[in-house]
Formats: structure tokens, C-alpha cells, sequence
């Protein structure tokens, strides 16, 4: 295989069309990946919460009672109200998104022989890798914010926001120039509101989306390399192992940021203006 067709065969969906056309399909690996993944990862979370004892802990217990501090830590660092709902959502996007990053390290090759052995050709391990599952978290966290912003403002209060930050409302008096500059300063404060609404479900999910899909162009390069004989093989497994070490902080980082940033929106959905 050329380098263009074995990158293209590996970066290949596997699609199941929804209606008439191509329009509108669903990515059945990047689906049934994360579903397999959050199944698994949060069964055993939910298995050692439900077994867990007040005396000595275990090392599956004492492991779960640390990352459950870590994400408690920092949103009690960003979110100083009741944060009964805001950590067990950070705690579950940090975790997804860890494991669902953590499939990048999975040979591709050997994977994919291995689906080729039951009958699927076409299938991407790596959900992050997807932007429609970043874009997907993303919007679910930016639907959130705004729900948030609603709840702690009412409505009312929301959309005065909109219209009257940043810059403030001009006052307005019998001068009709009085009205043209409200009406200016309005529309200068609700575009600069919807610039930020709009940019911060585009920056959370490509982000995450970019760092991911980059990783496994790499490791697919490094893997084709390989497949040249003992030399590129030699230099493609001491590249590789570099670039796995190198990767695990870029794994890791990331689901820690997207974290953070889910934090830190939820945050200021609760601040007034």
C-alpha cells in the first residue's frame, strides 16, 4: 500500500447511512467505542463506590478516592458554589476523555487484522479522534452553560445580559441621539456576546479534536514505516516509544484541560454582570 491509500484506509469510518443518501450517517465505531469505554470505565467506578469501607481502603478503592479528590480540588479552585453537580460531571469528562484518548496507544495494525478477522474492514479506535464526538461533549457542556446562566438570572436577566455586557447599557433621555447610541451600544454588546458563545463550543472540541487526530497521523506514519524492512522497523520502534512516552502527557493533558475548561464555562454561566 502507498503511504496515501494505508493512512486513508486506516483514517476510514465505519458508516451506517440514516435515511436516503449519504447526507445524514452514524459512525458506528466512534458510538460503540465510547459507549464500550464509558460502560466500563464507570462500572467499575460505580462497583468500588458501592463496595467502598469506611476503614483502610484498598488499592482499587484508595485509586478511585484519589481521583475523585483531584477533580473535587480543582473545581472547588474555580467554582466556589455548591459544586454537588459540577465535580461529577468534571470527574466523568475527565475520565471518558482520558480513556477515550488512551485508544491511540493500541497498534492500529494489529487492531485492525483483528476486526478483519470478524468481518470489519473499516473501523477508527480512537472516539477523540472524531470531531463529531469533541464537537458532541462540547455542545452538551456549552447547553449546559446556558441552562446554568438561565437558572441562576432567570430569563429575563440572561438576555439583559446579552444586550447590556460588556459595555454597559447607555442611559437613555429625550435626546434621539440618546437612543441611536443605546441602540449601537446594544448591538456592539450582543455581538460581542455572540462571538464568545460561538467561539467556545469551536475552541473546547477542535482543540481536543486537533491534538487527537494529529497523534494518530503519527503513530500511523511511524507504523508504515515499519513495514520497510529491519532498519525502518529498528527506527520506527525506537521513534515510536518516544512518541508513546511523549503522548501519554498529550493524552492525559488533554482530558485534564477539556476538564478545566468544562469547569471554568460552568463557572462563569454563575457570574453577573
Amino acid at each position: 500500500m502507498t503511504p496515501a491509500t494505508y493512512i486513508g484506509h486506516h483514517l476510514t469510518f465505519l458508516n451506517h447511512p440514516v435515511g436516503q443518501g449519504n447526507f445524514w450517517s452514524l459512525h458506528v465505531d466512534t458510538l460503540v467505542t465510547s459507549i464500550i469505554l464509558g460502560g466500563l470505565v464507570f462500572g467499575f467506578l460505580s462497583w468500588v463506590v458501592r463496595g467502598a469501607t469506611a476503614g483502610v481502603p484498598g488499592k482499587r478503592q484508595a485509586f478511585v478516592e484519589v481521583c475523585i479528590d483531584f477533580v473535587n480540588e480543582q473545581v472547588k479552585g474555580i467554582f466556589d458554589k455548591s459544586f454537588s453537580f459540577v465535580a461529577p460531571l468534571a470527574l466523568t469528562v475527565f475520565v471518558w476523555v482520558l480513556l477515550m484518548n488512551a485508544m491511540d496507544f493500541l497498534p492500529v495494525d494489529i487492531v485492525s487484522k483483528g476486526l478483519k478477522a470478524v468481518g470489519v474492514h473499516e473501523f477508527r479506535i480512537v472516539p477523540t479522534a472524531d470531531v463529531n464526538t469533541t464537537f458532541a461533549l462540547a455542545l452538551a457542556v456549552w447547553l449546559l452553560m446556558i441552562g446554568f446562566a438561565i437558572k441562576v438570572k432567570g430569563v429575563g436577566g440572561f438576555i439583559h445580559e446579552l444586550f447590556c455586557a460588556p459595555f454597559g447599557m447607555a442611559k437613555i433621555t429625550a435626546n434621539p441621539l440618546s437612543w441611536i447610541g443605546a441602540l449601537l451600544l446594544a448591538i456592539a454588546n450582543f455581538g460581542m456576546n455572540l462571538i464568545e458563545y460561538l467561539s467556545k463550543p469551536l475552541s473546547h472540541s477542535l482543540r481536543l479534536f486537533g491534538n487527537m487526530y494529529a497523534g494518530e497521523i503519527i503513530f500511523l506514519l511511524l507504523w508504515m514505516w515499519a513495514s520497510t524492512g529491519v532498519i525502518g522497523t529498528t527506527a520506527a520502534a525506537i521513534l515510536g516509544l518516544g512518541w508513546s512516552i511523549f503522548h501519554i502527557l498529550i493524552v492525559a493533558l488533554q482530558a485534564f484541560i477539556f476538564m478545566m475548561l468544562t469547569i471554568v464555562y460552568i463557572s462563569m454561566a454563575h457570574e453577573h454582570h
